[in-house]
């Protein structure tokens, strides 16, 4: 299997598709102006106590309170709220860590009253996004993740990942970072670490103490809070460091800066496959070029297709998602309904795996396939379902069939599904129902260009239409385009994009900034 990331940075917001194998199995989309929150730390003040959740609420910063358990506080809080007090009571010089007393362990059975006070100052992570009507959820166990290692203040202990298996292997690197950690910190070795030399993980140890290092120097400079002490990485660089492996291809950029940010990246961490860092240059828009808008287009909604004519009917509430698999007009009459029943099923469980990966679908999942008789049908569908979730790397657990044809999947969520409307109102109509004449469309188009060039004096930019409007632009020997290139200059690029509408239009300078030229009165 062949991995590739594509990156498509838009003034507003960066989108980033997975592809294995050419098909789209994740996608992230983030706003320039946001920023993907889980794993920022932030020294905030508490609001308000809940002795009945035995929880309270923080101040960080959001429009809604972060929520934090008191089993999140961990066993090392005593020892952090210590270090804070002696870390802000002075500005200027900073209280060396390696000097700091580990106090002994929280009590489990505790309670948020005699531990917490309303005001009190905490340095406190997010681990979960806010959702739905829900702020973010936080833990006070920081955490500094690499590629490597994760590095976990207060914290001695040393642990392997479970998954690196040989015995030897694992002795080496527990010994291995017992030699060149300092004290007063724990590490979690994890399962890309597997083989790789000491000066490769010391070098990542040492990166990692310096996020903890600028943290506290953030907290102590704290003027006012909430204050945002540590911000994780971009969620490209985010999004590589837990996905990449050797079997990747290539990743593909269309933003300078933002290929200078992966490049680097990857320099740290394998600089044997910097090549595969490529800046896109094509006229094309970078999902169009690389079919990611049509899967696109097709995967997300309420309806997703598969093979021979079968779909899913994907819905979603506030307590869970629910999905429907249907046959559709699928009927082989050479196979008995059992047969068919198991084949509609099998191709369901394959398009769910890739939908809970591609929607970020998490909590309660249930799933209503079509029935089978046979055990050994169910089992099938049962160890299928286990088989393509093993690529997921959100913990899920999933039950055997129900003896009314149900699976029932739990998946972790820490951000809200992603939700990809692809049911607009008409950008052409703006939901009136009523057109002009699409024979006139192109004198539109000319009448906004002569505008812009004539009236604005901007000579250079890109019309982006569909791509039928832009094969009809295109066509003859003396087309459309040469004439209004002979017309208006050679500025002017018309540029197909398929995720435009049949009649919608977008006009982008020079500086790749959208110049707003539509009009809703020029439909009346």
């Amino acid at each position: 299997m062949t991995s590739e990331l594509i990156v498509d940075v838009q003034p507003k917001e960066v989108s980033i598709a997975l592809l294995e194998d050419k098909n789209l199995v994740e996608l992230q989309k983030e706003g320039r102006t946001e920023s993907f929150s889980v794993g920022n730390i932030y020294l905030g003040r508490i609001k308000k106590l809940m002795p009945g959740l035995n929880a309270c609420f923080v101040d960080v910063g959001y429009e809604r309170d972060a929520f934090l358990h008191y089993l999140d506080l961990g066993p090392q809080f005593a020892s952090y709220q210590k270090y804070l007090k002696q870390v802000l009571s002075d500005k200027k010089k900073l209280y060396p860590f390696e000097k700091a007393n580990v106090l002994p362990e929280l009590d489990k059975n505790g309670s948020v009253q005699n531990t917490l006070q309303q005001g009190q100052e905490v340095l406190v992570q997010i681990v979960k996004e806010p959702i739905s009507t829900k702020g973010p959820r936080l833990t006070s166990e920081l955490s500094f993740a690499g590629r490597y290692l994760v590095l976990m203040p207060f914290n001695n202990k040393v642990s392997v990942s479970g998954k690196i298996k040989s015995a030897e292997e694992r002795t080496r690197l527990k010994q291995l970072i017992q030699s060149i950690k300092p004290k007063n910190v724990g590490v979690i070795v994890r399962t890309v670490a597997e083989g790789k030399k000491v000066a490769e993980l010391d070098a990542e140890l040492k990166i990692l103490l310096k996020h903890w290092n600028d943290t506290l120097v953030n907290a102590q400079q704290a003027s006012k809070l909430p204050k945002l002490c540590y911000e994780e990485t971009s969620r490209t660089v985010g999004l590589l460091r837990d996905l990449f492996n050797p079997s990747y291809e290539n990743i593909y950029v269309n933003d300078e800066q933002e290929y200078n940010l992966i490049k680097d990246y990857v320099a740290l961490i394998a600089p044997e496959r910097v090549p595969i860092v490529k800046l896109y240059n094509g006229q094309l828009p970078i999902f169009d070029n690389f079919a990611v808008t049509k899967q696109i287009k097709a995967s997300f909604g309420k309806t997703v297709s598969y093979r021979h004519g079968s779909y899913l009917i994907i819905e979603h509430t506030e307590a869970m998602h629910v999905v429907d698999v249907n046959s559709g007009n699928r009927a082989n009459k050479e196979n008995g309904q059992e047969e068919n029943a198991l084949e509609v099923n099998l191709g369901a469980a394959d398009e769910l795996a890739r939908q809970l990966r591609l929607r970020d679908m998490g909590g309660i999942i249930v799933v209503d396939f079509i029935d089978m008789v046979k055990a050994e049908s169910r089992q099938a569908l049962y160890e299928r379902m286990c088989q393509n979730m093993q690529k997921d790397r959100a913990r899920h657990n999933i039950l055997p069939l129900s003896k009314f044809g149900l699976m029932q999947i739990t998946r972790q969520r820490v951000r809200p599904a992603m939700d990809v409307v692809v049911e607009e109102v008409c950008p052409t109509c703006f939901g009136k129902g009523t057109i002009k004449s699409s024979i006139l469309f192109t004198d539109t188009l000319e009448n906004k260009i002569d505008h812009l060039v004539n009236k604005l004096g901007i000579k250079s930019f890109k019309l982006y239409v569909h791509p039928y409007v832009a094969a009809f632009i295109n066509q003859g020997m003396i087309s459309l385009k040469l004439r209004w290139q002979m017309k208006y200059g050679l500025g002017l690029k018309v540029v197909p994009d398929q995720s435009m509408a049949f009649l919608q239009y977008k006009i982008v300078d020079s500086k790749g900034e959208e110049i707003d030229m539509k009009e809703e009165q020029e439909i009346k």
